[in-house]
């Protein structure tokens, strides 16, 4: 079907799908229209069949007209798109009544004299509606998406007036005034270009808007304090340095964004992505395994130039400083196999290519699995010193010991320690960087390959403004300002090394075949809802300041989620009610990570009360599954999860109550949620501690059972457990469970039966 010779050219011709909404809302339009066209072509129709095609094209109809209604609407309120959407909601309509009149067949059955034209008579005519019926709806929708992009660039263009005006303020009565109407533009673009991240289709670009938009949620601080410390010491340099960097990585971050959503072309994105180790060993393997198919496809110059190109990369290990000896010389050892393994396959091609050969030979066949072995050893061995050397950073910079100095001696005003230890923070900067190089190196996904390149940014950037904050406070100790902005750049510094340990983790997850799909959030505009001036929700939503003060909260949150899901997976009975509650629960302390950083499916402070009841619900359940799973255990065991199910329902009903508890007024919301967080954090570190313990127990009485219990005793075993289980079911019913075929299945498809 792939190599249909009409192909989608004439469907979506500068028509092409970017983002899941558009996407999902042509799935059931497209399987609609296919159940029609692939009728079967009997010679006699039933009733049944007839009324059935009948009731599919009216309903086409039908959901046209209120589609083609929506589109009208939002026409109206978009001028400048007004006659592009008026023209393709009448090519809409017009397709819809088409298919209204070709399925007009369920009154009754037609006879060979009526000369009535229906769908088994022109099969021709329902193609071609359908696919005016496809081409018109998706320009309908792709119009409606350039509505989204234009919020972003409005909502872009306010930011950056504002952000110049606190540029030049010089009082701080004009600051406070204009900072909190940048904080107010700043949620309003978080929350569009969050949802607009959710609904991309593009893993690279939703890997770049993701970090563009860390850059702004980490800056947003940044620029308060600094621009604060600048306006009551106007006359220190190294607080001045310090503004100008944070303002220049907005102006960046905010450009980045744009040219995302845009599509512009920009030397960044073209630089952004170096060639990794892990595509280089991806396409060389791909060049070798080819030669199966065809040995005269490559020349073996061009395979043994991709293998040197792969060995010189492998420089950035064997170079590095930090790189141990032992370390160095199994990766040179491997990239030595390599070559023999590829000379070894080369004179054996040549052979196969003296003889005329038309497929490989036995000689070459072996040199082929020797050569894709020894770049897996190689792609190995780099990703253990790669990811082992991460682990190690990560924890001996976990006690931020030259942090720690810094701020000590910068509020001692000792501009000589303050020297001292901006050199060590400077060094322990170099080893995170290049750290990062060499994890972009094995990351195994592009995505992530980005991940990481902001990563490498990100410490690059932070190093240097930690200095600067840190001089300014050593030349000012008693300045309150001065100390706070030297404590935010700190914590923007822990922040980032948190992001590192889960970036090391989504690493790990790709080497070892692990990759959780992550739900998708739909961004299409609606008439009314997505006016150039957003309406503000009736419901709070937190401002920059608030959502930067969770952020490191909310990273915890994630940690232990992420946590809690790796210990899953260690279980074998991935149906047990445990396993199932224990991910519903982390599932749900995602969601409210993500809200902290304006991002996901909770907009506002009651949808973050109203998860945290349902995850407190979850939590009981949970525990009733762990009563159950404790009556088989012995006095002492029984006693350590009995002792740890107490305190999960304490913290459950402590959530509840806190979700319920109605409050008035910003600071009380403010304090309603961050409870509301820790005490999620709480029972996410109870259930983590409960999982590896619950799940070595059950495979000791599991195993005990196999061995030792009577078929009487398992079966009544099996019996009381049963009701708990279709509870616990009942209660975790997975609302995000769908399969259709992908849209490119179903339109190659439909270009398949035209050309019938």
């Amino acid at each position: 079907m792939a190599s249909s010779p009409c192909g989608n050219s004439n469907f979506d011709s500068g028509l092409e799908i970017k983002t899941r909404s558009v996407e999902q809302t042509l799935i059931p339009l497209v399987s609609q229209i296919t159940t029609l066209i692939n009728h079967k072509d009997k010679p006699k129709k039933s009733e049944r069949t007839l009324a059935a095609i009948h009731r599919v094209g009216q309903a086409v109809s039908v959901a046209v007209g209120r589609f083609v209604a929506v589109g009208e609407a939002i026409a109206t309120e978009n001028q400048e798109l007004k006659d592009e959407m008026g023209q393709a909601c009448f090519e809409a309509r017009r397709a819809g009544d088409a298919i209204a009149q070709l399925t007009d067949v369920g009154s009754a059955v037609p006879s060979q004299s009526d000369g009535r034209v229906t769908v088994f008579s022109d099969r021709t005519g329902m193609v071609k509606a359908a696919r005016l019926l496809l081409s018109s709806v998706t320009k309908v929708l792709v119009l409606a998406d350039r509505i989204v992009i234009k919020q972003i660039i409005t909502s872009r263009n306010k930011v950056l007036v504002t952000l110049d005006h606190l540029e030049r303020v010089s009082t701080f009565q004009e600051f406070v005034q204009i900072f909190s109407q940048f904080g107010n533009e700043m949620v309003e673009f978080a929350h569009l270009t969050g949802d607009r991240q959710n609904d991309l289709k593009d893993e690279k670009k939703k890997a770049r808007m993701a970090a563009a938009r860390a850059v702004l949620e980490k800056c947003t601080m940044m620029l308060l304090t600094a621009s604060k410390t600048c306006l009551r010491h106007p006359d220190c340099e190294s607080a001045r340095i310090n503004k100008d960097a944070v303002f220049h990585r907005m102006r960046c971050a905010l450009e980045q964004v744009i040219e995302i959503v845009t599509e512009a072309r920009s030397c960044g994105e073209n630089k952004i992505l170096t060639a990794s180790i892990y595509n280089g060993i991806k396409d060389f393997k791909s060049s070798v395994e080819c030669l199966r198919e065809n040995p005269y496809s490559l020349s073996p110059q061009s395979v043994a130039g991709q293998l040197e190109a792969l060995v010189e990369r492998t420089e950035d290990f064997t170079d590095s400083a930090y790189t141990s000896h032992e370390q160095r010389q199994a990766i040179l050892g491997l990239c030595q196999l390599a070559r023999q393994d590829t000379q070894q396959l080369v004179h054996a091609w040549v052979e196969a290519q003296s003889v005329h050969a038309k497929e490989p030979t036995e000689d070459m066949e072996v040199s082929i699995l020797k050569t894709c072995q020894n770049v897996n050893d190689l792609r190995r061995e780099l990703h253990k010193v790669a990811v082992g050397r991460a682990s190690d950073l990560l924890k001996v910079h976990g006690e931020q010991l030259p942090l720690r100095a810094l701020k000590a001696a910068g509020a001692e005003g000792n501009l000589e320690a303050v020297a001292e230890y901006s050199r060590t923070l400077t060094e322990q900067k170099e080893q995170l960087v290049e750290t990062c190089r060499l994890l972009c190196h094995v990351s195994g996904t592009e995505p992530l390959e980005i991940t990481c390149i902001h990563a490498e940014e990100t410490f690059h950037v932070i190093g240097p403004q930690i200095i600067s904050a840190a001089q300014t406070l050593a030349l000012h100790p008693s300045s309150k300002i001065a100390k706070e902005n030297l404590e935010v750049f700190c914590e923007a510094w822990e922040s980032q090394l948190c992001d590192m340990a889960l970036l090391l983790k989504e690493i790990n997850d790709v080497f070892e075949g692990r990759r959780g799909d992550k739900r998708p959030y739909l961004s299409l505009p609606r008439p009314g809802k997505h006016s150039a001036n957003l309406k503000t929700a009736k419901a709070v939503k937190l401002d920059a300041e608030e959502q930067t003060s969770m952020a490191k909260l909310g990273l915890e949150l994630r940690l232990l989620s992420s946590d809690v899901d790796t210990e899953v997976e260690k279980w074998e009975e991935q149906e047990h009610d445990i396993v199932r509650q224990s991910q519903s629960l982390a599932s749900m302390a995602y969601n409210m990570y993500l809200f902290t950083r304006g991002e996901g499916l909770l907009k506002t402070t009651l949808d973050l009360f109203h998860q945290a009841e349902v995850l407190s619900e979850e939590g009981l359940q949970l525990c009733s599954s762990l009563r159950t799973f404790s009556a088989q255990l012995v006095d002492e065991e029984k006693s350590v999860v009995m002792t740890e199910m107490e305190k999960l329902v304490a913290l459950c009903q402590q959530l509840q109550m806190g979700a319920k508890t109605p409050v008035q007024g910003k600071t009380a919301t403010f304090q309603k949620v961050d409870s509301s967080i820790q005490t999620t954090r709480s029972i996410l570190t109870v259930v983590l501690s409960l999982l590896p313990f619950c799940n070595k127990l059950n495979k000791k009485y599991k195993s005990e059972r196999t061995s030792l219990s009577s078929p009487q005793d398992w079966r009544e075993r099996q019996d009381s457990s049963t009701p708990v289980k279709e509870e616990g079911a009942l209660n975790s019913k997975n609302s995000n469970g769908f399969g259709v075929k992908s849209l490119e299945q179903h339109m190659a498809g439909l270009n398949l039966l035209e050309s019938k």
